[in-house]
């Protein structure tokens, strides 16, 4: 896959996306350690907004990866 060797345009929407981007809510709870989090539903929630409206979006991809495991590659795209 090639990438762009010039990030000035992707910096800046980034850094307008972080701006904007707001805590995720700790809705979920792991009993093991008694303890809660912030599920990826509630992580989604908090920056989606931000990421769409400065020309941003995020793409994952399986792939194969060692000893038959399976692998996510996530790419921010601008």
């Amino acid at each position: 896959m090639q990438t762009s060797e010039q990030l000035n345009e992707l910096a800046a929407a980034l850094a307008k996306a972080q701006a904007q981007v707001r805590g995720a809510i700790k809705d979920a709870n792991n009993p093991h350690f008694k303890s809660s989090y912030a599920d990826l539903a509630s992580v989604w929630d908090a920056c989606r907004e931000a990421i769409t409206a400065n020309g941003l979006s995020v793409v994952q991809a399986p792939e194969p990866g060692p000893d038959g495991a399976v692998c996510v590659t996530t790419r921010l795209m601008h």
